[in-house]
């Protein structure tokens, strides 16, 4: 996967917003998935949802991104 370009950081409502739209998404894949019965699909998309319920409501924190001046990341 290619390197993303640098981007200012984004405000704290940006990022909730953000968070928001990701787990709506996961949650529509996870019911398509169960329609198909895609039984460890289910289970890794139902985990990216409690994943971003928990970012929402400040349950955890999102870790900082490294810096490494090797691969210029």
């Amino acid at each position: 996967m290619a390197a993303r370009p640098s981007r200012s950081p984004t405000s704290d409502v940006d990022r909730r917003e953000n968070i928001a739209y990701i787990r709506q998404l996961v949650g529509e894949l996870r019911q398509i998935a169960g329609r198909e019965h895609a039984d460890l699909l289910c289970y890794f998309l139902e985990m990216a949802y409690m994943e971003a319920g928990d970012l929402m409501a400040g349950k955890q924190t999102t870790p900082q991104r490294r810096v490494s001046g090797k691969h210029g990341q």
